[in-house]
């Protein structure tokens, strides 16, 4: 005897006094009954049920690994904000100002008006001395953090930032020389001093060669990473460190 099986489809029924769950069901030919494959109550086609589910998933880890890139993005432009915003505390000169109106031009926070073209306003970044001698740099805002760190610094002089919040770059040329502590110290206050952080006490400070320093291609003005660094706790209060005038 032969058995010709073929399906049915989806629909409940009985076999013997038995209520049949909807599933995948076969149907006996020979025998007229029905066999219940599968016992997921209310879905007619496990394979179906299965794809469905799965899609939403790789739709929500789609939509969840988006956010997350926006997320980053966002968090780059309020950091970007940020640092303007400190930039501007700092400026003392009509330069000083321009040059950030410049930045936020490029970077299409605001229009150029009348049509001009791209204008370049020469700031000088602030200039002090340490105790040991040192010239000791501090830029006043993001295209001069730029330029101090990658143009007027070399591999071997030091650099300085407030951890984890906006800040001016702070260099400081050896001239091939070892730091004394007390240079470290200086470094370190005047990072603390030109930050957002400012108005504490005490502010983190990271610290390191020149040469550690990267800019990623296409990344704004003033935005660098590291990876490997010193670390300390600095007053923020600068009393005591010469400056030098600007001539």
């Amino acid at each position: 005897m032969s058995y010709n099986h073929t399906s049915t489809g989806c629909k409940g029924g009985k076999q013997g006094d038995e209520k049949v769950l909807y599933g995948i069901e076969t149907a006996d030919a020979a025998y007229g009954g029905f066999s219940c494959l599968g016992y997921h109550h209310g879905i007619c086609n496990t394979y179906t049920y299965g794809k469905k589910y799965f899609d939403k998933y790789g739709k929500l880890k789609r939509t969840r690994e988006a956010l997350e890139t926006l997320t980053v993005e966002v968090k780059e432009e309020i950091d970007h904000l940020q640092s303007i915003m400190n930039a501007l505390e700092f400026a003392t000169k009509e330069e000083d100002i321009n040059e950030i109106k410049e930045e936020m031009i490029e970077c299409g926070y605001i229009r150029r008006k009348g049509g001009r073209t791209k204008l370049r306003f020469k700031s000088r970044p602030l200039h002090y001395v340490s105790s040991d001698g040192f010239d000791i740099y501090v830029g006043k805002n993001n295209y001069q953090n730029d330029e101090l760190t990658f143009k007027v610094a070399n591999g071997g002089d030091w650099w300085f930032h407030a951890k984890g919040i906006p800040g001016s770059h702070v260099i400081v040329k050896t001239e091939g020389r070892e730091l004394p502590d007390k240079t470290f110290e200086e470094a370190g206050r005047l990072a603390a001093h030109y930050s957002k952080g400012s108005k504490s006490e005490k502010v983190e400070i990271d610290y390191l060669k020149r040469k550690d320093v990267k800019k990623p291609n296409g990344s704004k003005p003033g935005f660098v990473v590291y990876y490997t660094n010193y670390s300390m706790m600095s007053y923020s209060d600068i009393e005591g460190i010469k400056a030098v005038e600007e001539t």
